[in-house]
């Protein structure tokens, strides 16, 4: 397929499915502040695919992948295209001003790409500290320059292509190219999204773009196009990353984090140019889920997702969760009882403990240590028959820690992204600029083009307060050069005896993500569901305080006995945006969360 006839493909199906897309298819703890408000919930078929299949937020974006897929590209190569188009038609959640975690699997190996962001080499640990000394509220610490950290999206994104990609690195970016220029139909997800934020009319530049003269949000089905993103896009397919990361962008970047008028930023160009995405072992370990034993891989550190979700799943297996079937095809009071105690225990662990490796040793040595088959065994037994409210952090390896457990604070949007291409490679990619919306913060470059691409808010998932009230320093705390913690759950999974690719799935949703995730593996893996009646079960989670349930989705006598069993519950909104592809004997079988507008596509 020649490139001209590439691009029209994509627009022609795209314009397609967004017409389709928009169809309706002493115990006190806050409620944790949702990524992304709700919108409407789109029943989703699942979708079966024999050659190929790529899952994405949106519509367009699933496309463009799609496209490059047919076209004969790698996995690695959809993917580039696919967050090229969620830079411009998924704003709110990622970009190139963000970070990713990209696991890849390439018929053999699984291997680990972090393109997370950085602290500038001029942060401290007091970055988040007001003239008080105590910590700045979080939604002051986040609207602004401050909370910039260096994006590394597009650097790792070329570190992956120089090794797995099979299309030009240029050809890849013409579908968000051409989108960005002719214009996309406003989703009515962003619409609302964008009807709900207060803080984005600030930034001029964003005002102009996002908003009519009137101050209200283009409506759903406005063609909003955006020349200066466009131009941004052909610097870096002619340039590589140092077309962000150096140049003209790379000065607009540096300007809008330091000149803001009243929460200006640290990053300077030498931060973006010597930005390094980095290469990382996976993080993999084994689980028996009915009479099969499978390797599941995720991220390894400045990700928690990994560990935390590995923890769950392995204290779990010293309980009765197993012989506890669904309920009416919902998840039971007994064994969400079981599942939110081990939860508690694994996020009082993942506070402790987990930061960026360049900067803090794992407990005993190693990440594995947190995972280890006689320790999980003994913080199983903490599970009793009633809630214990509040877990507390155990004692993995030989080696006491030195750190302060760091106190829960928001963590917010994402997107994921899950491949699987025609030989066999396949990526689970998560890829983010934090809040809805970021720093609020536009990028343009200064020419007469409207637009620009939005900033992250990265330096939010540090700790705001460096230490506790005795002094002790928390590990996640801000330090120049370092990454914050994740909850980032991109996840591939093996079935063991074989070796052969199972799964590729993950979620947005801030510490959520972790949740999400693994009601995807235990329902798939554990309760036989596909991937799509998994990603449609209703939510649940605990984030070490109270037991949170997706509103309106169980019954009273779920709620009732989880209240018996000593829970403080909360039905709230849990926003998830799953995307998971599944091999079968036959092919591929994907399903994308009914919660958000993903599709999945493929031959």
């Amino acid at each position: 397929m020649t490139p001209v006839k590439f691009v029209l493909c994509a627009l022609s199906v795209a314009a397609l499915l967004a017409g389709c897309a928009s169809r309706p298819s002493d115990f006190s703890q806050p409620t944790p502040a949702q990524p992304e408000a709700a919108s409407a919930y789109q029943p989703k078929p699942g979708w079966t695919t024999q050659r190929f299949s790529v899952a994405a937020a949106n519509p367009l974006a699933t496309d463009a992948g799609y496209q490059v897929l047919r076209a004969g590209g790698s996995a690695v190569d959809a993917a580039i295209a696919v967050q090229m188009v969620l830079t411009l038609a998924e704003p709110q959640s990622s970009g190139i001003g963000g970070g990713a975690f990209l696991l890849h699997f390439n018929g053999r190996d699984v291997e680990a790409f972090d393109g997370r962001e950085t602290a500038p080499a001029a942060a401290t640990d007091k970055l988040f500290l007001g003239a008080d000394g105590k910590p700045m509220a979080f939604i002051d610490a986040v609207v602004g320059g401050r909370s910039v950290g260096t994006p590394g999206t597009v650097r790792m994104l070329e570190l992956a292509h120089q090794r797995y990609g099979k299309l030009p690195w240029e050809r890849l970016f013409q579908p968000a190219i051409t989108l960005a220029e002719n214009g996309f139909p406003v989703s009515a997800r962003l619409h609302a999204l964008l009807a709900s934020e207060p803080h984005l009319k600030k930034d001029p530049v964003a005002a102009a773009y996002f908003y009519a003269a009137d101050g209200q949000p283009h409506p759903v089905g406005h063609r909003l196009r955006n020349p200066e993103l466009a131009h941004v896009l052909r610097l870096i397919a002619a340039q590589g990353s140092k077309g962000l990361l150096e140049g003209e962008v790379a000065h607009a970047i540096v300007r809008k984090v330091r000149d803001h008028a009243s929460n200006p930023g640290l990053l300077t160009a030498a931060d973006l140019a010597l930005y390094q995405a980095k290469p990382r072992s996976a993080l993999c370990h084994d689980w028996r889920a009915g009479a099969r034993d499978y390797r599941i891989c995720g991220f390894p550190p400045p990700s928690s997702g990994a560990l935390t979700i590995g923890q769950m799943l392995g204290l779990l297996a010293h309980t009765e969760a197993a012989t506890l079937p669904l309920q009416d095809g919902l998840p039971s009071a007994a064994w969400l009882h079981l599942y939110t105690e081990a939860a508690r225990l694994a996020f009082a662990d993942r506070a402790q403990y987990v930061a960026d490796p360049d900067f803090v040793a794992a407990p005993g040595g190693t990440w594995q240590s947190l995972l280890d088959s006689h320790y999980l065994a003994e913080r199983a037994k903490l599970i009793g028959s009633t809630s214990m409210k509040v877990g507390k952090p155990g004692l993995p390896g030989t080696i006491k820690t030195a750190y302060a457990a760091m106190p829960e604070q928001a963590e917010h949007g994402t997107s994921h992204i899950s491949i699987m291409d025609a030989t066999g490679q396949a990526i689970a990619m998560t890829t983010t600029i934090e809040d809805g919306f970021g720093s609020r913060q536009m990028v343009n470059t200064g020419g007469a083009r409207s637009g620009g691409f939005l900033l992250n808010n990265e330096l939010t998932d540090f700790s705001l307060a460096p230490s506790d009230a005795a002094g002790l320093p928390v590990a996640n705390r801000v330090q120049g050069g370092k990454r914050p913690r994740s909850s980032m759950s991109p996840t591939l999974v093996f079935d063991k005896a074989s070796g052969q690719l199972a799964m590729s799935g993950g979620s947005p949703g801030g510490a959520l993500i972790i949740h999400y995730t693994a009601k995807l593996l235990y329902g798939t893996l554990q309760w036989s569901l596909n991937a799509q009646q998994a990603i449609n079960l209703p939510n649940f989670g605990s984030l070490g305080g109270p037991t949170l349930l997706e509103e309106n989705r169980f019954p009273a006598t779920t709620v009732n006995g989880l209240k018996a069993r000593g829970h403080e519950v909360r039905e709230v909104t849990l926003t998830s945006g799953l995307q998971a592809i599944q091999k079968t004997p036959t092919g591929y079988f994907g399903g994308a969360d009914p919660r958000r507008e993903g599709v999945v596509m493929g031959d």
